[in-house]
């Protein structure tokens, strides 16, 4: 798909340790409403620190497939929602997602879910610092690709919501965009595609957060880009350094946008802005708009149209497809 080719479906029927990496094999902090971690047939590497900052260590899980022993596992990394503010990486064991990385796993892809910081009032964390802990995940991973089996060329990035723009950030900003941690700025990943489940695409342009619910302003995430005392004149570049659209090009690798029709907390407009840009610029997005479908695919008047499954069934599909052509070349 990095022929530059866009696609609409509309379903009506249907600080580290860098040098070897550090972990345990069970995690030791699990979010008390979730299980710590998926139960799979496969190895798992739990618990491990990718970077230190502020005095906190940052962690991401691993899930290995049980084929393909022979040669290093193309990666898939999930960046979870919560509006930067909430969430983690346990969040992979909900009923949303657990199917999907079920079966991601089963089709030979390792899974790696990421902690970032989150946005809270005085932390001084602000969305770019969500952004940067991604990265600096993929720049670990990559990093310590020999030790854990993972091949950093065949990475690939999923997220929903606020994750959906953080993956949306890994797959269209460079590598060396947005530098964290030091030690691991040379450290270089080729992400090859990704999936953004009802994920905003543009900050700038507010209009597209308008809603038929008069309770939510327009620029409701501003306080998570900026902090309260940010200098005005900050703003307009931060909305657009924040914003993945803005990194999108012919050469970008291919993605797909999958959102709810009657979604209030990122409306359906992010993902027909986007295609409209794609178009433009003959880039390579897929969009599918799921019908009677409100944020987390919550059912909104009727049945969702494809059905939940459909949605993971596709998803599950687009990642295959990539790898198969990255993987042909």
């Amino acid at each position: 798909m990095r022929n530059g080719s866009t696609k609409l479906i509309i379903f009506c029927a249907l600080a580290a340790s860098f040098a070897q990496p550090c972990f345990s094999q069970e995690a030791t902090k699990a979010n008390k409403r979730l299980p710590a971690a998926l139960e799979t047939a496969g190895e798992r590497k739990l618990d491990v620190v990718y970077k230190q900052v502020r005095g906190k260590k940052l962690s991401l899980d691993l899930y290995y497939p049980t084929n393909n022993r022979d040669g290093k596992f193309p990666l898939i990394l999930y960046t979870h929602g919560g509006g930067w503010a909430a969430g983690s990486r346990h969040g992979v064991t909900k009923g949303l997602f657990k199917p999907l990385f079920e079966k991601l796993i089963d089709r030979g892809f390792c899974v790696a879910t990421v902690d970032y910081r989150l946005v809270k009032k005085g932390s001084g964390v602000v969305m770019r610092d969500c952004v940067i802990d991604c990265k600096d995940a993929a720049r670990y991973l990559a990093r310590n690709g020999d030790a854990l089996d993972l091949d950093s060329t065949r990475f690939f990035v999923m997220g929903d919501s606020a994750g959906g723009q953080i993956a949306q950030m890994l797959l269209l900003s460079t590598p060396q965009s947005l530098p964290g941690d030091p030690s691991l700025a040379d450290a270089n990943y080729n992400i090859v595609a990704g999936v953004s489940w009802y994920g905003p695409c543009d900050f700038e342009k507010v209009d597209l957060f308008q809603t038929s619910d008069s309770s939510k302003k327009a620029d409701r995430f501003g306080g998570r880009i900026l902090e309260s005392d940010a200098d005005p004149k900050d703003k307009l570049p931060r909305y657009r350094e924040m914003s993945p659209i803005n990194y999108l090009s012919k050469d970008s690798p291919p993605l797909l946008m999958i959102q709810g029709d009657k979604d209030t907390t990122i409306p359906v407009k992010h993902a027909w802005y986007m295609q409209q840009k794609a178009e433009e610029l003959g880039a390579p997005v897929e969009v599918l708009i799921v019908r009677n479908a409100g944020h987390n695919w919550r059912k909104v008047g009727a049945e969702i149209e494809p059905s939940f499954h459909a949605i993971v069934d596709r998803s599950v599909q687009f990642f295959v497809e990539q790898l198969s052509t990255v993987s042909s070349k």
